[in-house]
């Protein structure tokens, strides 16, 4: 089985990456093949809606008919992908940009408008979705945030088959919390959490890989 992890965060060494390393790492305990690609790295954009994947007779048959950088990724995931884990940070309350256009296309193409609806990806698939943010597991409940994590879930199982949710909160934000604006933190406090749980977070990460990779 082939592990793909999509990094949709501008840091490729910082929290999100961090976790999805570790997710392929728990998927490589199980005999995986895997790979982790940077969204960031890529030159894309999200539908266009030209419905081409969707058309009566077309050839497409549920794929996305735009040439970009994120062609050749979408033909990996179709061709070669057992599970994926998608990564990102919250940013003003939801996903990247880069992560929310490499859904549409992702989910987008496959899916036709039948009742009910179904997916023509060719078989079924695992998927992971790690979240990491600023905010505390409070504040994300506060804002709701968990209405997007659960829709997000729908639709990746809807058109995939297994998903699952992985949240990291309160994440250490910054190297050096001295040379940023940021009144209202405790960089000690932060500090702390980097050192206690944000390893827990590492090992559910790499558990969730495991799961994906074994189907367990």
């Amino acid at each position: 089985m082939k592990v793909i992890a999509i990094n949709g965060s501008p840091r490729q060494n910082w929290n999100t990456a961090t976790l999805l390393n570790k997710a392929l790492e728990g998927a490589a305990t199980q005999g995986a093949d895997t790979e982790l690609i940077h969204l960031y790295d890529l030159t894309y954009k999200g539908c266009t809606s030209c419905f081409a994947c969707k058309m009566i007779d077309g050839t497409l048959q549920g794929r996305c008919a735009m040439k970009d950088d994120l062609t050749p990724i979408l033909g990996k995931i179709r061709d070669e992908a057992g599970a994926i884990v998608l990564g990102s940070p919250i940013y003003l309350g939801a996903m990247t940009g880069e992560m929310r256009s490499f859904l549409e296309r992702f989910v987008f193409a496959p899916t036709v408008y039948t009742k009910p609806p179904k997916s023509l990806f060719p078989r079924k698939m695992r998927t992971g979705v790690i979240y990491t943010m600023n905010l505390t597991e409070e504040g994300s409940q506060e804002r709701g945030y968990g209405k997007m994590f659960s829709l997000t879930e729908d639709i990746l199982r809807r058109t995939f088959g297994e998903a699952e949710t992985l949240c990291c909160y309160d994440t250490y934000q910054f190297p050096d919390y001295s040379k940023v604006v940021m009144e209202y933190m405790d960089p000690a406090k932060k500090a702390i959490r980097r050192k206690t749980v944000f390893p827990e977070d590492c090992r559910r990460a790499s558990e969730l890989g495991g799961r994906l990779a074994s189907g367990v």
